[in-house]
């Protein structure tokens, strides 16, 4: 493990202790990546959903390991910002598999993942937590291996199961929390939670940072969260969504009405979209190739 990869491990870890939260709006290949850097990103996460769809597959691990593990080797080898990775449920049935892909992912350069509990295939049921912390805990064992300081966030997804009652999935969100932190987890993502007195209640009981998740339209601003202990923020697929939505305002402006104003707002020109790239260079960001990718 190469000295520049462990110094933005560390600075990775430090973004979390900022005076305001740590904000991420994630990327899901190169260009987006190299827009939200020049934007002024401390860091770079993905979204998994928006990888699946820029390549022609619905989110939801349906993406191959090795589509993954090659668009994560485009963005490392793009940006200089710190890399943290949704990696979904940990991909595989068994907690090996998910440590396979963080070691895979640890050589190309990542410094921080993200994982999920969510629920049972074709259920509202949410996964056990002894599935999850088991995938951390490997993880965790993988990071030590490398003597990296890999930032792992566990995502809870109480808030997206039906077959919780709504009293219960604050009390329930805690729990699994601890659990994940005494597993190994450094931080706690708990999209679909949005009260700001219930975020501060749990921020207050968590020994690690809790991250919210703020990609839909009215939810709360990053002052706002902040006052409430939040320590990150993440966007998710909504950047990309709201791409999406766009592209699908401008190609109905040309087809419908043969004009162009939508796609002329603010466009990049041809040199600065080339200048996102001028520091990309041939090599990987740490001249190592996953044996998956090849």
């Amino acid at each position: 493990m190469n000295r520049e990869q462990k110094e933005r491990a560390e600075s990775f870890h430090r973004l979390h202790d900022g005076p305001a939260p740590l904000m991420l709006p994630n990327a899901w290949d190169v260009a987006s990546a190299r827009v939200i850097e020049n934007a002024g990103a401390k860091a770079i996460a993905t979204t998994s959903a928006g990888m699946a769809w820029s390549l022609g597959y619905r989110d939801g691990e349906q993406m191959p390991v090795q589509q993954l593990l090659a668009g994560c080797k485009r963005i490392c080898r793009a940006v200089k910002a710190p890399v943290t990775v949704d990696i979904e449920r940990g991909y595989g049935r068994e907690a090996q598999d998910t440590g396979d892909l963080v070691a895979a992912l640890i050589q190309l350069g990542v410094v921080g993942i993200n994982m999920e509990d969510g629920t049972l295939p074709g259920t509202q049921t949410l996964a056990h937590p002894s599935v999850l912390s088991a995938r951390i805990a490997c993880a965790r064992t993988i990071a030590r291996d490398h003597d990296l300081r890999l930032f792992i966030n566990a995502r809870i997804d109480t808030y997206f199961s039906q077959a919780l009652h709504a009293t219960a999935k604050l009390e329930e969100t805690r729990l699994r929390a601890l659990a994940y932190i005494d597993a190994g987890a450094d931080g706690i993502f708990v999209p679909g939670l949005a009260d700001l007195d219930d975020i501060a209640t749990l921020a207050r009981s968590l020994p690690v940072p809790l991250n919210i998740y703020a990609g839909y339209p009215g939810a709360p601003s990053s002052r706002a969260l902040g006052e409430h202990g939040v320590r990150r923020i993440s966007l998710g697929c909504g950047p990309m969504q709201a791409a999406l939505a766009h592209l699908a305002r401008m190609a109905a402006e040309a087809i419908d009405k043969g004009r162009y104003d939508t796609m002329g707002d603010r466009m990049f020109t041809v040199a600065e979209a080339n200048g996102l790239f001028a520091a990309v260079d041939s090599t990987d960001r740490n001249g190592a190739v996953v044996a998956a990718m090849t």
